[in-house]
């Protein structure tokens, strides 16, 4: 039976409910006819049933429940049957299979950034750069970044933020040519990471101000997941006029957690635009 007779409390039960939920959520958008299985016009369930999922994945229909209700834990294989079982993309699937357990313990991010990281956020101007912490906290930026978008250091400390940046700060929403989708993409990969940290209080507390914007929280409300695309950024600047930027994003090695962004011109003339912001031109 499953249980807590081993001695776990609620904390690893946490992430274990949010995974059931996600699953649920899938569960439910899927249509009988989607997948080939007969209608019925006294169903009453949104979606395909737990039976029916479990069928498909090849487990039985009480640990496919249990697996919902976060009463569980299993393995990578089962979790990926399921992923199949419920046509999840790639990036749903990454998501699901980070909630395999793990009796390793994460290595915490370090509050700093490394002088060789500011050099090289300092030696890309004048293209933006900007190194963001696991919350993705903005850490350290350079003049590019700060005339593309605003300069961080006169926003409030817990302003200092991608997705606050994205969905809290009006002029976003002008100056990104393609906002919603970019929004959506960045929010689905922010509830990706936060979904793995319940208990973490910035996270929380990102989720909180969030949630005060109409679209984060309906598109939170979705659980909507996706990864981190290579792609180029279209951006119509007040003063530089319009910008194709081709974002960049590369892990520091030496610095777990830590991750630096850079947005590099896709054409001349976005080139001589940044030159124009920075002065450098």
């Amino acid at each position: 039976m499953p249980g807590n007779g081993n001695g776990e409390g609620t904390d690893r039960n946490t992430p274990r409910k949010e995974l059931g939920a996600f699953l649920r959520s899938r569960r439910e958008r899927l249509t009988p006819a989607e997948m080939g299985l007969p209608g019925s016009p006294r169903r009453r369930t949104p979606g395909l049933r737990r039976g029916e999922v479990a069928e498909l994945a090849g487990i039985s229909d009480s640990w496919y429940a249990w697996l919902e209700q976060g009463r569980v834990r299993t393995s990578e294989q089962v979790l990926r049957s399921v992923a199949r079982a419920l046509r999840l993309d790639e990036a749903e699937t990454a998501h699901v299979l980070s909630f395999v357990e793990d009796t390793a313990t994460e290595e915490p991010s370090p509050g700093w950034v490394s002088r060789n990281l500011l050099s090289l956020v300092e030696a890309m101007a004048p293209n933006p750069a900007v190194v963001i912490d696991p919350h993705w906290d903005l850490l350290a930026w350079n003049a590019g970044y700060a005339a593309l978008l605003t300069d961080p250091a006169r926003l409030a400390p817990k302003q200092r933020n991608l997705l606050w940046l994205v969905f809290r700060w009006p002029p976003s929403r002008r100056l990104l040519a393609q906002w919603e989708p970019e929004a959506r993409s960045l929010l689905g990969q922010f509830r990706a990471h936060a979904a793995r940290h319940p208990h973490d209080r910035r996270y929380a507390e990102i989720v909180g101000e969030l949630m005060a914007d109409p679209d984060a929280a309906r598109w939170y409300a979705e659980r909507a997941i996706a990864d981190f695309q290579p792609a180029v950024r279209h951006f119509r600047h007040p003063t530089a006029g319009d910008l194709r930027l081709r974002y960049v994003k590369l892990a520091a090695v030496e610095e777990p957690g830590h991750h630096f962004l850079a947005y590099l011109p896709d054409d001349r003339t976005t080139g001589a635009g940044l030159r124009t912001l920075t002065g450098h031109g």
